[in-house]
């Protein structure tokens, strides 16, 4: 009987250690499950792991120690679909990242795919639908049910076979060049993203708030963020970011604010503390409002601008591509202000393609 969970450090090392695993840059899918709609402190719950003809899954749960799996995959190469969020939990758990990471996303989107999903690339390559019963599942739950345990190997299963026929496709365009530096591009970006953020309270919907409205809102958020850590549950279910943008609006105008019915006394009693708060905060303490980079749009810049985009968009059209592939009109206007170095700002490969060499 094949192996399909594996829950001990001793069975992951001996896992990692057998066979073609034991090579020398040894190849695998990986994805990753976390209790992020459940929890308040997201944890990384559960791994899929492919490698050859083997397909199962990992218990970080019950795996105190990965250190097996940490070594393992730094000297192996990785695909994965989507990767951004996976890399991102696999960087929290092991404060690193593999040196190869190939996104079978962004190689289907390279070949002008518009639709790229992972249920969308097994249906196009292998003609299968794939169950998305199990999308919103809380993975932090043990037992896993069947349903859940098939569903989250179908997240693996087919990514090697997909990738070979990715790579080659790629190769046969000759965009694969394209597809390693975009990959290694999105790897840089997750190992260089500083994930605490002293303004992560600067929600959507807050950049023409005046500096008590941002105190309002700076406030609620960290109200929001406690009422989550005491629930533990994600600060969603205590208020949206729509909420937060509303509710502040209103305190800066001084009116009352209708909590949800369903609030219980303590998180009412310490969302009137907070209103006290607000009121005794003094005006040096609110927050200043950032500053807007001022760029002057003149004939010239947009001359500039629209000259990009239709380079931009001919290059597109003749490659079957989505246009902001190949740069978005933000970098572009970037671009034409001169506010940076075209190589700051794009990719190798786009350069290229918009006929800007360095």
């Amino acid at each position: 009987m094949p192996l399909t969970l594996i829950d001990t450090p001793e069975v992951l090392a001996s896992y990692l250690a057998a066979g073609r695993l034991g090579e020398a840059t040894p190849v695998c899918a990986i994805d990753t499950e976390a209790d992020s709609l459940h929890r308040y402190r997201e944890s990384l719950c559960l791994i899929q792991f492919a490698a050859g003809e083997d397909c199962l899954l990992m218990d970080p749960l019950a795996i105190q120690d990965l250190t097996a799996l940490g070594e393992f995959l730094r000297r192996a190469v990785v695909w994965m679909h989507g990767a951004d969020y996976d890399m991102t939990m696999l960087k929290r758990q092991f404060g690193d990242l593999p040196a190869k990471i190939y996104d079978t996303q962004i190689g289907a989107r390279l070949l002008g795919l518009r639709r790229f999903g992972l249920a969308d690339l097994v249906l196009h390559y292998f003609g299968l639908e794939l169950s998305k019963t199990s999308q919103k599942a809380d993975w932090g739950k043990r037992p896993l049910t069947p349903k859940m345990v098939e569903y989250a190997l179908n997240d693996v299963r087919y990514l090697l076979p997909m990738a070979d026929q990715i790579v080659a496709q790629l190769r046969a365009k000759g965009r694969y060049e394209w597809f390693e530096e975009s990959c290694e591009a999105a790897l840089t970006k997750v190992l260089e993203r500083d994930d605490s953020r002293e303004d992560a309270w600067r929600i959507q919907g807050s950049g023409k708030f005046d500096p008590y409205c941002l105190a309002c809102l700076r406030a609620l958020w960290y109200w929001r963020d406690n009422e989550a850590a005491l629930w533990d549950r994600p600060s969603f279910m205590v208020a949206t970011n729509r909420q937060l943008i509303e509710w502040s609006a209103a305190l800066a105008q001084r009116q009352t604010i209708a909590l949800p019915r369903h609030f219980r006394p303590e998180r009412l009693k310490r969302f009137n503390h907070l209103l006290q708060t607000l009121d005794a905060l003094p005006e040096s303490e609110w927050p200043a409002r950032p500053k807007p980079q001022r760029r002057k749009r003149d004939r010239e810049f947009e001359r500039q601008v629209e000259c990009l985009l239709e380079v931009r968009d001919q290059a597109a059209a003749a490659l079957d591509i989505e246009s902001s592939l190949i740069a978005s009109r933000a970098a572009l206007e970037t671009l034409a202000a001169d506010e940076d170095e075209p190589t700051a700002v794009l990719l190798s490969w786009q350069l290229d393609l918009l006929r800007l060499h360095p």
